[in-house]
């Protein structure tokens, strides 16, 4: 008989007592990945057309660390540790904490995590993205042709919209889990952050503008959305905590958290199969749980992570979360900080 599910068994212990601070020494909250330097354009171009979520953007901590975490005593500390000299410089924290551009032959720090951080280094689709059938014609006088075909150049170009959910969230988890375990085991990095996707999306960091009539609006996503973000968040999760658990080479902070995390993600999928009916989740679990936690697996843990990956953009395309109601009750109500507007 399987016991009672509670909203405790299925979100992280933690995910309550973290603060937002995204300090390189305390927590992996960026959601940066290592795009290329050369094709970054910038936030400010982003805002030629999305002056609100720019606007937004302005007031989260992945704007403000740019300004702030080389000057914490914790990033300092972590910094010292490790070797480096200039945070914004060094790939240890440049990685999930910075933006950075080729300037005039050189990488430049240029902003905290910004819009291509999550989308995509724009060069090679920005133009696209923005033309919506000629110099004079306005969004919504695009035709339903034109839009198909300027979404799949955008995406042809490297660009990640925010309907593709596993790509976008991926980014997230790129981060949030820290895929450096000198870092944590000599720089004393937190092994990763209790990062639970639709609390953190949809708090300080949301800015939903295109959902608006008026484009006034940052919207919440709907409720269904929300659903699949609950499940794909567990996925994700799963995945990369086992690469992370692959890539130890010792038992040390790293490696011990890191199994912990596979664990609990492994166990969360399994009851969350049991409340709705996807068997790519349990499929997702099976595979958690079966995964030998081994120092120096990564070619079979990465293999494992390869397949939850598989079912989790299975996932992610197949379902819209109208039919996963049973989860609503284990949806987070507290959000990470306040979303803009």
């Amino acid at each position: 008989m399987m016991r009672n599910v509670t909203s405790t068994d299925l979100l992280p212990a933690t995910l309550k007592v973290l603060s937002l601070l995204c300090l390189c020494g305390l927590l992996g909250i960026s959601t940066a990945i290592a795009a290329d330097p050369g094709k970054i354009v910038g936030a400010d171009e982003c805002g030629e057309c999305h002056k609100k979520e720019v606007e937004a953007w302005r007031g989260t901590r992945h704007h403000k660390t740019f300004n702030e975490l080389s000057r914490t005593k914790e990033a300092k500390a972590i910094a010292k540790k490790m070797g480096l000299k200039r945070i914004k410089k060094e790939s240890d924290c440049v990685k999930c904490h910075f933006t950075q551009r080729e300037v005039k032959g050189k990488l430049k720090s240029v902003s905290g995590v910004a819009c291509e951080s999550c989308h995509g280094a724009a060069r090679d689709w920005i133009k696209v993205h923005s033309d919506y059938g000629g110099k004079d014609i306005k969004k919504e006088q695009e035709t339903p042709a034109h839009k198909e075909q300027r979404l799949s150049k955008a995406a042809a170009g490297g660009m990640i919209p925010p309907r593709d959910l596993y790509r976008v969230a991926n980014n997230c988890y790129q981060c949030h889990l820290v895929p450096n375990e000198k870092l944590v085991n000599q720089g004393g990095h937190k092994a990763g952050s209790a990062f639970e996707l639709v609390a953190w999306t949809q708090g300080e960091v949301r800015h939903n503008y295109l959902s608006s009539s008026t484009g006034e609006e940052n919207l919440p996503a709907t409720v269904a959305r929300k659903r699949l973000m609950f499940v794909l968040g567990n996925a994700l999760e799963l995945e990369h905590s086992l690469r992370a658990v692959g890539k130890a080479s010792k038992k040390a902070d790293y490696s011990v958290k890191m199994a912990k995390r596979v664990k609990k993600a492994s166990a969360r999928l399994e009851k969350i199969a049991t409340l709705i009916n996807a068997p790519e989740v349990g499929k997702m679990a099976a595979i958690g749980k079966q995964s030998p936690l081994k120092l120096n697996n990564n070619a079979e843990l990465n293999r494992a992570a390869d397949k939850v990956a598989k079912l989790a953009k299975e996932f992610a395309a197949k379902y819209d979360g109208s039919g996963f109601s049973s989860l609503d009750k284990y949806l987070p109500k507290k959000l990470k900080g306040k979303a803009h507007g």
